[in-house]
């Protein structure tokens, strides 16, 4: 696979998203080769724990902004294939929370946009000193409602802090992440996969099917009014976000390192 690197030793599995040129920023290639081992996970008894992290400097820094629209040959609309990459971004997160294996995320670097929603996916995370997370969504004339980013946010730290958060477009650090109990392990700088294995060693130990039940019945419990219903209504208003020019304002204002200036177009 060509962005994603893959290791597998004594039931555990590490995905590893790897363009760390670029942040490990997410494509659509990307996308569909983390869908491929996930959905190859549903049904496979040998891989008992999964392991996520990226490559190089950082976690995964978003979507990757700058390789534009390609067009489609097909003659697809850009509405049409907006809403399509974005759908599929969600289904990570959904396919995350659904495989029977828990999750734990190594976390480090940049851990922004879409990235963020990933790594709230998994179940248990460790992160070294050098994590940021970064939900720049409203500084971007998007909406914070991204790929599952509403719906776990609110489970994971309260609706008040939530808000505080997307509104405000807000980056913390991993006091900061472990105050509001997104972090389950800190980790020596550079060390956080490393102490995600010892985490995954761990949970080898734990009786494999209490893991995949207590992991159903987590979902079960959370899951009202229901990951799938909210991610269509995540990708709608998010899809419709490219075409406002406030969204042009927001992208050129990052890129230029300045304020945006919205005009709410």
């Amino acid at each position: 696979m060509g962005s994603l690197r893959l290791d597998r030793r004594d039931g555990v599995l590490t995905i590893a998203l790897s363009r760390p040129e670029r942040l490990n920023a997410v494509t659509a290639e990307l996308t569909e080769e983390v869908l491929d081992v996930l959905n190859g996970l549903m049904a496979d008894a040998d891989t008992r724990v999964v392991v996520l992290t990226g490559d190089g400097r950082g976690f995964c820094s978003g979507m990757d902004l700058q390789g534009g629209d390609p067009g489609d040959p097909s003659g697809e609309g850009r509405v049409q294939r907006l809403y399509r990459g974005i759908a599929r971004g969600g289904e990570v997160t959904a396919r995350l929370r659904e495989i029977p294996q828990p999750v734990v995320a190594a976390l480090h670097g940049p851990v922004a946009g879409m990235g963020v929603s990933w790594a709230l996916a998994c179940d248990l995370r460790v992160a070294d000193p050098t994590t940021r997370f970064v939900v720049p969504f409203t500084d971007l004339g998007l909406s914070a409602g991204d790929c599952g980013l509403s719906w776990l946010l609110p489970r994971l730290v309260g609706p008040a802090k939530s808000a505080e958060l997307a509104y405000l477009a807000e980056r913390f650090d991993l006091d900061a992440a472990d105050a509001l109990g997104l972090v389950t392990r800190r980790a020596a700088e550079g060390e956080d996969l490393t102490e995600a294995h010892a985490l995954a060693d761990r949970l080898l130990a734990k009786s494999p099917y209490g893991l995949r039940r207590t992991k159903e019945l987590l979902n079960a419990s959370l899951d009202a009014p229901g990951l799938r219903r909210h991610l269509q209504a995540e990708t709608s208003v998010q899809t419709l976000a490219f075409f406002t020019r406030d969204l042009v304002e927001g992208m050129t204002a990052a890129l230029e390192k300045r304020p945006p200036d919205f005009k709410n177009l």
